[in-house]
C-alpha cells in the first residue's frame, strides 16, 4: 500500500466546500442518490425521497457556487417523470441521461431540464434491464449501464439500440454480484462498482476482463458495498464505500492513499436558512456538533455517521469534474461534500 502525500505532509485530497441542504421541493435536496456534473458548469442533482413518497422526487440544478437554476421532474409514470431515480449522465451534446431503477427505463432530457425521449424494457434478454443504477456515457456517446439484478453491464446507444453486455452473475474474475454503480476512466476503460463482491473491477470497452480492486473488509483498500467510482486523468480510483460510510482513494495499481469521512461545512443554502430562521439558527449556533459520545457499537460506521454532522452518512456517488474536483454526494444529509487536490 502507498500513502501519496504532498511536501508539505498534506494528504491527496483536502476539503473545499459542501452544497446543498435538506428541501423537498424547490431548493435544496432530499435523500440524493447522484450528482451529474454537465459540461455547461452546472451540477444536476439526482433525489430519490423516500420510498413510499412522492414528494421530493426531483432534479435539482445548481452550481459549484450554489446558484439555483430550477428542478425538473417529478414522481410519476408518465413522460419526464420517476419513481426510484438513481443516477445520471450527459453525453457530447449536453443531453441528460437518467437511469430509473422501478421503472427499469432510462429517461433524456435537455440541459435545461426539458424532457427529450425514454427507453427501456424489463426484462433478462439482451437488451432488457432489470433495476438499471449506475450510468456514464463514453466518448462516442455510447451508453454504459449497471443493469443491477441481471448482474451485468450492458452498452447501447444513445436511442437505447443494445451493443453488447460486461459481466454474468457470480464471484469469479469478471463476474458481477449486484454492480451499481460504473464509469468510463479518460482511458476508455469501464470501471464498476461490484456492489454485492465488495471490490471494483476493470473492464475493455470490449468487455474483456483488466484486474479488480479490493476485498471484503472496513481495512484500507478494503469495501463494504461500494456504491460509485470514479477515475481520473492521471489513473486514481476514487470509490464510494458505501458500507463503510467513507470514501476511498487508490493509486493506478489499486493501491491504498487515502480514506476520507467527511467534513462539512454549512453551505451557501444552509447557512441562509440558519440565519432567516432565527431561532433555529441560535440553537446551533449553541449546539456542540462533536459531542463525546458513548457509542453502543463505536467499530460501527453507520452508528458514528449518523450522531457526527461533519462525517459521510450514506455516500452514495463520487463525480470528478473539469477541474479534478471530487463531489460526494451524501443520501442522509441531502448533500455534497466538494475535495480538491492538495498542491505538491
Amino acid at each position: 500500500m502507498t500513502t501519496v502525500q504532498t511536501k508539505a505532509g498534506t494528504e491527496f485530497l483536502s476539503y473545499a466546500l459542501s452544497v446543498g441542504m435538506s428541501a423537498d421541493s424547490g431548493r435544496g435536496c432530499y435523500y440524493p442518490t447522484d450528482t451529474l456534473i454537465g459540461k455547461n458548469g452546472r451540477l444536476y442533482v439526482i433525489n430519490r425521497s423516500l420510498e413510499g413518497l412522492d414528494k421530493g422526487v426531483r432534479v435539482t440544478m445548481c452550481d459549484i457556487d450554489s446558484e439555483y437554476y430550477g428542478t425538473f421532474g417529478s414522481y410519476g409514470r408518465g413522460d419526464g417523470q420517476f419513481v426510484w431515480l438513481t443516477s445520471g449522465a450527459m453525453d457530447s451534446q449536453g443531453r441528460i441521461f437518467i437511469t430509473d431503477e422501478y421503472l427499469h427505463r432510462i429517461s433524456a432530457f435537455d440541459s435545461d431540464g426539458n424532457f427529450l425521449f425514454t427507453w427501456g424494457k424489463h426484462g433478462s434478454d439482451e437488451g432488457q434491464l432489470d433495476g438499471p443504477s449506475g450510468i456514464a456515457c463514453d466518448d462516442s456517446d455510447n451508453i454504459y449501464i449497471a443493469d443491477t439484478h441481471n448482474n451485468r453491464v450492458q452498452k447501447f446507444t444513445s436511442s437505447g439500440i443494445f451493443l453488447s453486455a460486461i459481466g454474468s452473475a457470480g464471484d469469479g474474475k469478471g463476474q458481477l454480484s449486484l454492480p451499481w454503480g460504473v464509469t468510463v476512466s479518460p482511458g476508455g476503460d469501464v470501471y464498476v462498482a461490484d456492489w454485492g463482491n465488495d471490490r471494483i473491477q476493470r473492464f475493455k470497452p470490449d468487455g474483456e476482463f483488466v484486474e479488480s480492486y479490493g476485498e471484503p473488509g472496513n481495512g484500507n483498500g478494503q469495501f463494504t458495498r461500494p456504491s460509485s467510482v470514479a477515475v481520473d486523468e492521471e489513473g486514481y480510483v476514487y470509490v464510494a464505500d458505501w458500507g463503510n460510510e467513507r470514501v476511498q482513494v487508490l493509486d493506478p495499481d489499486g493501491g491504498f492513499v487515502q480514506m476520507l469521512r467527511g467534513e462539512a461545512t454549512l453551505s451557501k443554502w444552509a447557512a441562509n436558512f440558519l440565519a432567516v430562521n432565527n431561532e433555529e439558527g441560535d440553537a446551533r449556533s449553541r449546539a456542540n456538533l462533536e459531542p463525546q459520545i458513548e457509542f453502543f457499537d463505536p467499530d460501527d460506521p453507520h452508528e458514528v455517521s449518523s450522531k457526527i454532522e461533519k462525517y459521510f452518512w450514506s455516500p452514495m456517488s463520487v463525480k470528478l469534474d473539469a477541474q479534478g474536483r471530487l463531489y460526494v454526494t451524501e443520501g442522509n444529509r441531502h448533500r455534497i461534500q466538494i475535495y480538491q487536490r492538495t498542491p505538491l
